[in-house]
């Protein structure tokens, strides 16, 4: 559904994508990671026709973005991160509006600004003005909009910024439902909602793509290994000094509990310093109530492969 080819978007002085390639298949719900002002936007302004490329090739069902930008456009639904709605119409004429921008017309309008309605819970609204609404529908109705075409490809930019845990979770399960008619590529900050529901991640850095596999195989793949959960009682001692000069320890990141300390450890791949940790509390007589392993995370994953040049 998406061939992209050593794509690459300069501004003055800043390179924003650098010369990427990868593939996104029909039907898969792909995840687009990144820490901000990594190249996630550029790269969706890119392939949606939005922004012109520096250099490199895009594909969008087989139609070049650059060159033939309307049939590819035809193909596609974008959803920007601050979705560029009109306050004063109502949901039903909004939706009506842009079905006609997209070349629907007559009952298949009619019926498609029903059916988007009914995907994204907005019948009690239907009659409502944009502009009163909470964040949480307009955000519905900006997925509806993308989708009233009935596109092949869903572009969705972080469409859960801004929604409390329910409205999340609501749009969580309209990506997965989606999923089964649509290939999405899909940009979030929420890393388990990633989990949940994406079959692929690409993690994009400095502009460049640093991984791009299944969430379980990123996971399985770690270096670091997960981390560790340390709860002790360290009295005068500098513990987390202590800690961090043990064997296989990276990272000791400490947090007061009152008269405890919580630590969390990241480690190396090949060392399972626990043996280490109960040692030292024994020798230093601490009161010692917790010393667990963490399961690996997307969200460790994300921090190893982004923080991997500053460690």
């Amino acid at each position: 559904m998406i061939q992209v080819e050593n794509l690459t978007k300069r501004y003055a002085g800043h390179t924003a994508v650098n010369n990427i390639s990868f593939e996104v298949g029909k039907g898969e719900i792909v995840g687009f990671l990144g820490p901000n002002g990594a190249g996630k936007s550029t790269t969706m302004r890119i392939l949606s026709a939005f922004l012109p490329a520096t250099s490199g090739r895009a594909r969008v069902a087989g139609y070049d973005v650059f060159t033939h930008s309307l049939q590819a456009r035809r193909h596609i639904g974008y959803m920007p991160e601050n979705v560029p709605l009109y306050p004063e119409m109502r949901v039903d004429e909004y939706l009506r509006f842009r079905g006609k921008l997209k070349g629907l017309h007559g009952r298949r309008l009619r019926e498609r600004a029903a059916e988007v309605k009914d995907l994204c819970n907005l019948r009690e609204v239907d009659h409502k003005i944009i502009g009163t609404l909470s964040k949480g529908f307009r955000q519905r109705v900006g997925l509806a909009d993308a989708m009233i075409h009935e596109p092949d490809l869903l572009i969705l930019d972080e469409p859960t910024i801004g929604l409390d845990p329910n409205q999340i979770r609501q749009v969580r399960d309209l990506i997965r439902n989606l999923g089964k008619h649509h290939t999405i590529l899909l940009s979030t900050h929420i890393l388990p909602e990633v989990e949940m529901t994406c079959s692929r991640v690409l993690i994009l850095n400095k502009g460049r793509i640093e991984a791009s596999d299944s969430p379980q195989n990123l996971l399985s793949h770690l270096r670091s290994a997960g981390s560790l959960h340390v709860e002790l009682k360290p009295g005068g001692d500098d513990a987390e000094s202590l800690l961090r000069s043990l064997d296989g320890v990276k990272e000791v990141v400490a947090k007061p509990a009152g008269e405890w300390m919580s630590f969390r450890l990241r480690t190396d791949a090949e060392s399972d310093p626990r043996e280490s940790i109960h040692r030292l509390a024994v020798d230093r007589k601490w009161p010692l109530r917790e010393l667990s392993r963490a399961r690996a995370t997307l969200e460790d994953v994300f921090v190893e492969i982004t923080q991997s040049d500053d460690a």
